[in-house]
């Protein structure tokens, strides 16, 4: 790395840094439909009626969430034709679930060529996440696999706006290591605003923030930072990413999950197909 690129990171991270401070980062926003859906569906009283209302002006997330409840993992013994009948099946926490995947989804679609195929390989990887999440939520802890599946998808949030400014940045947005270290270093703390932003539960806006804080070891019961930081781990298994080499022994969160560290969801056969299942959810 020469002074002059090295100048160039340097310069982008301040920049960075001094929008942050002061409030003038721009950050992705949720469309209304979404964000009528969040408010409404945390209330226990809410009907599939309700919520049905308000979704049904939004013709491809009312087919999505119908095709999802025919979908091997929820059809019962009919199939569902209808906005509200699908709503019921699936039920509210999954529906926001299923709001926030179409969104991400779009949010995931650059511009660029060189956008694009870096936000494709970044959606790939947050819906495997998602699905990871679901599963070991499900098989190891008492947490919500769909919430956890949620906290997956959203985990690195922080990394769009962050390759939103590179791509006017040609020697970053070319460079793929220093683009990934420029990534690594401050998507947790800009994940951690946009999350705020949105209005999402403490405990989803802490996942964006610590997922990458491997030696993270509080105390009290397993959470959903927890299910993210294995289920990260575990979708690089047998990649070459730097994540690849970490140890899992030594990372506190699979003991705190109750977790074989020597055991990978995505090698085993039965939750291999689990994971491949929900991802597919997420993705078709």
């Amino acid at each position: 790395m020469n002074e002059t690129t090295t100048g160039i990171e340097e310069k982008f991270l301040a920049d960075l840094l001094r929008d942050i401070e002061e409030n003038r980062l721009v950050l992705p926003t949720l469309p209304e439909v979404a964000l009528k859906v969040r408010q409404v569906v945390d209330d226990p009283k809410t009907s599939a009626s309700q919520i049905a209302r308000i979704m049904g002006s939004d013709v491809a997330l009312s087919a999505r969430l119908i095709q999802v409840a025919n979908s091997p993992l929820y059809r019962g013994r009919s199939p569902v034709d209808n906005l509200q009948t699908a709503i019921s099946r699936l039920g509210n926490v999954l529906v926001r679930s299923l709001v926030t995947s179409l969104v991400m989804d779009q949010l995931h679609r650059g511009q660029s060529v060189r956008l694009k195929k870096r936000l494709t390989a970044l959606w790939q990887h947050n819906t495997q996440v998602a699905a990871i999440s679901h599963v070991l939520a499900a098989h190891f802890t008492s947490l919500k696999p769909d919430e956890a599946m949620l906290a997956g998808l959203v985990h690195d949030i922080g990394s769009l706006p962050i390759l939103s400014r590179a791509e006017k940045v040609p020697e970053l947005i070319d460079d793929e290591e220093r683009l990934e270290r420029i990534v690594a270093r401050m998507h947790p703390q800009i994940g951690h605003l946009i999350l705020k932003a949105w209005g999402f539960p403490t405990e989803l806006v802490a996942v964006a923030a610590g997922h990458e804080y491997l030696q993270r070891n509080p105390d009290g019961p397993a959470d959903y930072t927890d299910v993210v930081i294995a289920a990260n781990l575990q979708s690089y298994h047998g990649t070459q990413h730097p994540h690849a080499q970490v140890d899992w022994k030594t990372v506190p969160a699979f003991a705190r999950l109750g977790i074989d560290p020597e055991l990978s969801i995505t090698s085993e056969e039965e939750t291999a197909v689990e994971v491949a299942e929900v991802q597919r959810l997420l993705t078709s």
